[in-house]
């Protein structure tokens, strides 16, 4: 009996195993078949010390490499020889990249070879070749460089458009410098947009990605790279759950023209755009928040000479469609500087198609709202909370425009739709209609218009950025 007993744990254990081990993915086939493709990249720097002979530490006191730098390099903020003559020495960095073509080329982060005066790479067969840079784009940190070497096994490109959220995701790399690393997550997002970098939808994982991993592959289940690690959301300076990739298309576009011409060239349109929030959308009548405002224009720029104009807002862009603001710059950016585009925008009320010649530029503007509030008062001039007063001719001189009201005084909640005094108040927009403030009685004859407790979205002028920002009366007390 206890025979038999025995023999039913077994095969029931053996049996919940099996059905656990079944509903895990398998990355050994994977692994086994792209990870010959995968490369080790080590960097050499030299570093200067100054005159005095005082060492330049090359990393910042939270960097991860920091530590390690100390253990190898003693007295790192001190003199290195004797005093007042300079001397060299060696900094090394560790990362990783993948080969794209036979020939040699291979796909890594810019930041990696960033300043390197030496670049190794490193083969799983355990060949080494010295690798030169082709051409690094900082914008979207995505760097080609090239060996001297044939018949080398090529990864596999997929599609990181039809990545969906929640499947398995794979890295292979030398966090720390342990070579062909594997790790695995989940897509924990798409398209994100992170501060300062408006040119790439970057791809969210939880992968476990760390110092060395940058410029490795991100591949999908059928063994295809979908994207470059380039960076994580740390406070430790190693991973804590969330890294970041580069699409493995807006990498391949980026590569052809380093490839080419050893420079990326974008394209631009010479406007300053923001969110279409909901309340901007009602302001504008649109049916639903989406497209990019346009919160100034610049003179004599691309959209400028094609009409485009401050309060319009961009719905397309050569027939795609602009949902988020941040969609603006990628689609702009991917544009060959000269190519004639239509661009939709919404105006009035009706959505008409504009013919504009792309520019060229490294950078797209985009309007920063800031969250410093401005001085509360107790005499506003109308409903709103505002206090505003006419612009001195010598002021509007030297702002350079025609119109506008100076904002005076802010009470209340109002300082929380980020309006603060000295803001110029340029346009108002309601029902669809703007409307170019020149006179505190016209503002206040148009706030009588409305009713009651009617929204309203104003062009705002603050230093050399303009923005649109929308507020709401305060709330009516009821008796009790």
């Amino acid at each position: 009996m206890k025979k038999l007993l025995a023999a039913f744990l077994f095969f029931s254990v053996s049996f919940v195993a099996q059905a656990q081990t079944r509903g895990l993915p398998d990355f050994t086939e994977l692994v086994e078949k792209q990870g010959a493709a995968v490369v080790n990249i080590s960097t050499t720097q030299i570093v200067r010390s100054n005159a005095r002979g005082a060492q330049v530490f090359p990393f910042d006191d939270d960097d991860p490499m920091a530590d390690l730098f100390r253990r190898f390099m003693p007295n790192p903020h001190g003199g290195l020889g004797s005093p007042g003559g300079a001397r060299e020495f060696e900094s090394r960095s560790l990362g990783s990249g993948f080969i794209v073509s036979a020939d040699g080329y291979i796909l890594t982060n810019a930041h990696v070879v960033d300043s390197a005066d030496e670049i190794a790479v490193k083969l799983t067969d355990k060949r080494e070749f010295k690798a030169r840079v082709i051409g690094a784009d900082k914008r979207t940190d995505v760097a080609l460089i090239k060996i001297d070497a044939g018949g080398l096994p090529v990864v596999r490109l997929g599609d990181p458009n039809a990545l969906r959220v929640g499947e398995w995701v794979v890295a292979i790399g030398s966090p720390f410098g342990f070579e062909n690393s594997v790790t695995a997550g989940i897509v924990s997002a798409k398209g994100r947009s992170l501060p300062q970098e408006n040119l790439v939808p970057f791809i969210q994982t939880d992968v476990a990605i760390n110092p060395g991993n940058s410029g490795g592959p991100l591949f999908n289940m059928k063994g295809e790279v979908v994207g470059i690690n380039s960076q994580i959301y740390s406070r430790s300076g190693g991973f804590m759950g969330i890294s970041f990739a580069i699409p493995i298309d807006v990498a391949m576009d980026v590569q052809a023209q380093l490839k080419s011409t050893g420079k990326v060239s974008r394209g631009r349109l010479g406007v300053v755009i923001q969110e279409v929030s909901k309340d901007l959308a009602e302001s504008f009548g649109l049916s639903k928040a989406q497209g990019a405002a346009v919160s100034a224009v610049e003179k004599g720029g691309p959209a400028d000479k094609a009409g485009i104009e401050a309060g319009d807002v961009i719905l397309k862009f050569e027939g795609r469609p602009v949902i988020n603001s941040g969609d603006l710059p990628r689609v702009v950016g991917s544009v060959k500087p000269g190519t004639r585009v239509t661009v939709q925008v919404w105006r009035k009320g009706a959505a008409r198609d504009i013919a504009v010649t792309v520019g060229e530029t490294t950078e797209e503007k985009v309007a920063v709202r800031s969250g410093r509030k401005g001085a509360q008062a107790d005499s506003p001039n109308n409903r709103y909370g505002l206090g505003v007063s006419e612009l001195t001719p010598e002021q509007r001189r030297e702002l350079k425009i025609g119109g506008g009201l100076l904002v005076e005084e802010v009470r209340g909640n109002l300082a929380r739709a980020d309006l603060r005094p000295g803001d110029i108040l340029l346009a108002i927009i309601a029902r669809g209609v703007t409307t170019e403030l020149k006179t505190v009685d016209q503002f206040n004859k148009l706030l009588g218009q409305l009713e009651r407790n009617a929204g309203i979205t104003l062009l705002v002028r603050r230093g050399e950025l303009q923005t649109f920002v929308t507020i709401k009366p305060p709330a009516e007390r009821k008796n009790d």
